[in-house]
């Protein structure tokens, strides 16, 4: 039952959630370098803080990413707050009163535009164009010297959202000349000095590294409300760091695969061309044998472990590997993770050097305490996918099992043989034949590296092939699957028409799901095919705020069936930072007011006239909820508590707020570091993505009728021109990377709900891709839930008709492809569906396949209280 409060002050929910994601902050923070200065020492009294992100701390991204809370620390409260004397707050005034200035500029632009062009321009100017803060003046040496100690702290800031990707340019990827500057002179003059990198993903590390002298450098991400907390915590040892990276840092933006054609660099914003294919992140750094800045999994820590393989044996198919891990520092409790890749062989399939295929986090660990764990994964998660035989297959050959602590940091453990190929799965092809021009390799160059090597392991650290364990694989104990695809939908048989069945019919048993639906006209069958908003899409309140019932939700679905047929509307709110709802809200003689000067997406872009709204009379109701970390720094705790334990935090603020779908967890593959939503996204690793994303859902839906939407599938790599950009990729690069996530994460986790991206793939918008949504989703990964667009996707949004290479998704293609539900819904798309029925290009079969999967999940839904 949704809570209705009153009154502003700050709830127990809101301070004991606080307090949680302080240890899930922390928890996600990685040590990238220390020489020692890290934790500070006790006499550490006074610091002199500098950076844009030391007062204006980027606690998540912008647009659907963002939560409204009440407050956040940032680093110099934290640091404050733990009982340091900041010394360098004349410098910090002065840069952020110049920060005012400039965004003040930037907002009286956004109104003019609001003025001349209207506020749907506005709005979309705002998120492709975010705010780019100028550089501030360079330091000056003699402000140094009247700072008072010998400890400085740098916070390098980055923030993105979604609408743009991320630029190739100072400020943004690379340094600004003022930024280089003054960590060049910070790191020369003080005894001490720490960079701290308040960033969603990858920045210039070529720069950065070739600075002498900075004694620490931590990766803060972006954490949510008690961010500032969680950083002191880490920076005074209260908390030893125990995250580690979920994506490549390369040293050289152009180390990445495609670096010169993401997102339009190449010109060409329509097409996106995965020539790499499967080799995402990691996978391409080892193949391409390049050395990064700093590796996958990579994160260091205030203590040393051991980590001992004990023994290594299959169980029925199923890779088991014991190990113990040992603090051996002397001083520091601390986590470890513990890493398995594996390699499958050469065969005639091309593959990576090494796949992600388990892990494992300790606990707390006193100096010289161990732990045992036990790291497992069925052999058959090493297939890969044969085009030419529609399946996937276990080559003949060796398989070695390595562990260690980072990608870059392993031995080898065991050798696997499989003594001919296996097929573990039996699918279709169901991508298209699409003609990528694939990325070569020197094969010939690659013959002379032996494949038992570890990429970048010390020669001396390696275990000589003959005395490792050699375990020969029984090939009848693999698990074999085969899928049984869906025939063409047939109508239900009409049930009677007296009397009128609602859904509390089905409740309460008197009839099933199947009969309330074969009474539904085609009319009532669209209606719930299609989101309760019913704007144009020149409606600027489309966007994340299309809900009448919750303030600042971003949309539900439709309420036109409550009084006929009992059927309740769902209520949606963004994230996947936390909710996205306006923290406070008027109700006046019962209706809930639309007063946008109290909606932080609209109340610094509209013009102030437009804000107006009479609240003489109205009553206030507060709503203010937590930010959790961001998706990438929940990721980097490869800790699936942490993970589970951000959902129930999210869950239960839903029961609160009266949310039934949260509209997160985001999780594509982070591409290339340019995404603009990246910070949203997990890793560039699809297992962990979504294993991340399952243990998420998990945490959410343990709270009875809330449930997740996992997002944007699929290929969902960037902001530019994404309503209609063509992603190409090869049958297999799509199995192996970008589905596997949402695929991982349907089958641990059942969540609710799916979000369809905006983009084509191989030619077809997401949204109307048969083959994803059904064949893939429901016929080979048994998916339960509803599929919804997202916000935006059936209409020519933003643009003129016509435009653009491609056009935009079809609504009733929509249905036909099991995209169940069209967001946030409009007349158009109402009437579109209406037409095709009547025309015979949509079926009555489909359009009550589509509304039996959204009942199914509003059976799933405990009621609430309304409005």
């Amino acid at each position: 039952m949704r809570t209705m409060r009153t009154t502003p002050e700050v709830s127990a929910r809101e301070r004991n959630n606080k307090e949680i994601v302080r240890q899930l902050a922390a928890e996600g923070v990685v040590l990238l370098e220390n020489n020692g200065v890290l934790p500070l020492s006790e006499d550490t009294d006074k610091i002199a803080l500098y950076g844009s992100g030391a007062r204006r701390t980027v606690k998540g991204g912008t647009g659907s990413g963002d939560v409204n809370v009440r407050e956040y620390t940032t680093i110099e409260e934290g640091l404050i707050q733990a009982g340091f004397q900041i010394t360098t707050k004349s410098w910090l005034d002065e840069e952020e009163t110049f920060y005012k200035t400039a965004f003040q500029k930037y907002e009286e632009g956004i109104q003019r535009i609001a003025k001349e062009k209207g506020p749907q321009a506005a709005l979309l100017s705002s998120m492709g164009s975010p705010f780019h803060e100028p550089a501030f003046r360079k330091l000056k040496e003699e402000e140094l010297e009247c700072s008072l100690t010998d400890t400085a702290i740098y916070v390098l800031a980055r923030n993105s959202g979604e609408g743009a990707d991320r630029k190739y340019e100072p400020g943004d990827y690379l340094l600004t000349e003022e930024e280089e500057h003054d960590i060049r002179l910070l790191a020369e003059k003080y005894s001490k000095f720490i960079l701290l990198l308040n960033v969603g993903g990858v920045v210039d590390m070529q720069t950065v590294k070739s600075i002498p002298g900075i004694d620490a450098m931590v990766n803060i991400s972006q954490g949510g409300s008690a961010f500032g907390e969680a950083v002191a915590d880490i920076l005074t040892g209260k908390v030893t760091p125990s995250g580690k990276l979920t994506a490549t840092w390369a040293e050289h933006y152009e180390d990445y695969p495609g670096a010169d054609s993401f997102a339009g660099r190449n010109q060409d914003v329509d097409d996106s061309w995965y020539e790499e294919g499967i080799y995402v992140g990691y996978r391409y750094f080892d193949r391409a044998r390049i050395e990064p800045a700093y590796e996958f999994g990579y994160g260091l820590s205030y203590t040393e472990f051991q980590i001992k393989v004990e023994q290594v044996r299959l169980n029925q198919g199923v890779v088991e590997v014991e190990t113990t891990v040992k603090n051996i520092g002397d001083t520091c409790m601390g986590k470890e993770v513990v890493q398995l890749y594996c390699s499958a062989p050469d065969g005639t399939l091309d593959k990576p050097y090494q796949n992600l295929c388990a892990f494992w986090k300790t606990d707390l660990l006193e100096p010289g305490e161990s732990q045992k764990g036990v790291l497992s994964f069925p052999l058959s998660q090493m297939s890969s996918y044969k085009e030419s035989t529609a399946s996937y297959v276990l080559e003949k050959g060796e398989y070695v099992v390595r562990i260690g602590n980072s990608s870059r940091n392993t031995v080898n453990a065991a050798i696997l043989t499989v003594s001919e190929e296996v097929v573990t799965e039996q699918c279709k092809n169901l991508f298209g034949k699409e003609e990528v021009s694939l990325l070569s390799w020197d094969t010939e160059k690659e013959k002379n590296t032996e494949r038992i090597m570890t990429c970048g392991e010390p020669e001396d650290n390696q275990h000589e092939k003959s005395v490792l364990p050699h375990i020969t694989v029984p090939v009848d104990e693999i698990q074999k699957i085969s899928h049984i695809y869906h025939e063409i939908r047939k109508p239900l048989d009409k049930a009677p028409s007296s009397p009128t069945l609602t859904l509390e019919d089905v409740k309460e048993g008197r009839a099933s799901l199947r009969d309330l639906l074969s009474q539904l006209s085609v009319e009532e069958l669209a209606l719930l095919c299609v989101g309760g908003a019913r704007m144009n899409m020149q409606d600027f309140s489309v966007i994340g705020n299309a809900a009448d019932t919750i303030p600042g939700a971003a949309g539900e679905t439709t309420k036109a069936l409550w009084d006929t047929r009992k059927i309740p509307s769902l209520a949606m709110a963004d994230g996947p930072a936390g909710l996205r709802m306006n923290p406070e809200y008027f109700v006046k003689d019962g209706v809930i007011l639309k007063n946008l000067a109290n909606d932080p997406l609209f109340k610094n872009i509209l013009p102030k006239e437009a804000l107006n709204v009479d609240l003489s009379g109205a009553e206030t109701y507060y709503q203010y909820c937590t930010a959790i970390p961001v998706a990438t720094m929940l990721a980097q705790s490869w800790n699936e508590e942490i993970w589970k334990t951000a959902g129930d935090l999210v869950g239960g603020e839903m029961e609160e707020m009266g949310i039934d779908l949260w509209l997160a967890p985001g999780m594509n593959i982070q591409r290339n570091p340019l995404g603009g939503r990246n910070f949203e996204y997990y890793s560039e690793d699809p297992l962990l993505s979504g294993l991340c994303a399952a243990a998420v859902t998990k945490g959410v839906q343990s709270h009875p009728g809330r449930g997740t939407t996992i997002k944007h599938i699929a290929a969902n790599s960037q902001e530019t021109n994404r309503n209609y950009n063509n992603s190409h990729l090869t049958e297999r690069t799509l199995r192996e990377l970008y589905l596997k996530p949402f695929e991982i994460c349907i089958k641990k986790a059942q969540p609710f709900a799916a979000m369809t991206s905006v983009n084509l793939v191989n030619g077809i918008h997401a949204a109307n891709h048969y083959d994803i949504l059904t064949a893939a989703m429901r016929d080979e990964w048994g998916f339960q839930g509803l599929v919804m667009t997202d916000w935006g996707t059936t209409s020519d949004f933003g643009s003129e008709s016509g435009s653009h290479k491609y056009n935009c998704s079809s609504s009733a293609s929509c249905i036909t492809a099991g995209n169940d539900l069209i967001m946030p819904g409009s007349q158009a798309d109402y009437d579109r569906l209406l037409a095709a029925a009547a025309q015979g290009s949509l079926s009555l079969a489909n359009l009550q396949w589509c509304a039996e999967n959204i009942l199914r999940v509003i059976l799933r839904v405990e009621k609430r209280e309304r409005v």
